[in-house]
């Protein structure tokens, strides 16, 4: 680990994780609030009619999605303020002139980014179990899943927030392509109860090979291949970390 500046690295991951433990009752008592509606609404008014998907149980079918949403939302979220912030405020020069490079940059924003996603995730999964019971017939691959789709989207964020100019282009994205995107991925359905077209139309959803390969964990079910879901998320982190790399050789949006 000789010329790794582990010292930079936790002291960026060590700030970004306080700025949320300010917030940590908002952090905390917000998805578990948001989850419990979801099962209210959905589970109680959907569920009470479709009983079963896949032979799941409704309730139980649509935690991997509640989980999956929450993590693409608050990866992108969490990187993208991290690395804005600096840039709203003009201290990004003193980011750009510590002993750090960009690799040591991005792992101790994007670290911490997706920390805090994961902590959600898993914050999301027990209060479901207080509605529903849930099985994981696959716990490992189901902390593959968590781990490699909280990473892939805090890049993704991290993008974002090097892109974005105001805050209206920072919150653009997550509220007007991801979340849509979500509902729309299987999150609380299966794309096999969609009539053709529609059905090969949501193939090309993005989100719905996250949805598929993350619920395929918990129950051997999906809309999708394993292979494909895995595939997917691996070239999406390859196109983010290609795009990070292009962005800190030529400095755009970073230097004036």
């Amino acid at each position: 680990m000789s010329g790794v500046n582990l010292h930079g690295i936790w002291a960026i991951y060590r700030t970004e994780m306080a700025r949320s433990i300010r917030t940590v009752w908002q952090s905390v008592a917000t998805p578990v609030i948001t989850t419990a509606l979801y099962f209210i609404v959905f589970g109680g008014a959907i569920g009470s009619r479709m009983s079963h998907v896949g032979g799941v149980g409704y309730g139980a079918f649509i935690v991997p999605g509640l989980i999956m949403l929450s993590l693409l939302t608050q990866s992108i979220s969490n990187a993208s303020i991290g690395i804005y912030f600096p840039k709203f405020t003009g201290t990004m020069f003193e980011i750009l002139s510590a002993p750090l490079n960009a690799v040591e940059a991005v792992v101790g924003y994007v670290g911490a980014a997706a920390t805090k996603s994961v902590v959600i995730g898993l914050i999301i999964l027990a209060t479901a179990t207080f509605f529903t019971d849930v099985r994981i017939l696959h716990p490992v691959w189901m902390v593959a899943f968590l781990l490699l789709t909280s990473l892939t989207f805090s890049l993704f964020g991290f993008l974002i927030g090097i892109w974005a100019k105001n805050f209206e282009q920072l919150a653009i994205i997550p509220s007007l392509v991801i979340t849509p995107l979500t509902f729309l991925g299987g999150a609380f359905y299966s794309i096999d109860m969609l009539p053709q077209p529609w059905r090969t139309v949501s193939l090309f959803n993005p989100v719905v090979y996250l949805v598929s390969g993350f619920r395929w964990s918990f129950y051997g079910l999906g809309d999708v291949g394993v292979g494909a879901s895995l595939a997917f998320t691996a070239g999406f982190m390859a196109l983010c970390l290609i795009a990070l790399a292009w962005i800190f050789r030529t400095g755009w949006r970073l230097k004036p």
